[in-house]
């Protein structure tokens, strides 16, 4: 029996997913300066990163609450536009 995490918003989302829209989102450069941890600021790669933070708890932590914030800061942008275009 499958159970239904509807208040998860990291349930089914690969950690792989996650490192691929931090980085379309912010970049290497800026994902280094939000979470400062090596693989993202010297020589990064999305395998280096998957690697480390399968290993470090602390910084899968920083990465699943970035990628959370990301997912809000992008709703409330959607949000923002329809409200602009419905004005219009």
């Amino acid at each position: 029996m499958e159970t239904k995490q509807k208040n998860n918003p990291l349930h089914g989302v690969t950690l792989e997913n996650i490192v691929n829209h931090l980085v379309a989102y912010y970049g290497w450069e800026k994902l280094g300066e939000l979470i400062n941890i090596r693989c993202f600021n010297y020589d990064p790669n999305v395998k280096s990163s998957l690697s480390f933070l399968r290993k470090t708890p602390w910084a899968r932590t920083k990465v699943e609450l970035l990628y959370m914030k990301s997912l809000r800061d992008i709703a409330k942008a959607e949000k923002l536009k329809a409200t602009k275009n419905n004005e219009i």
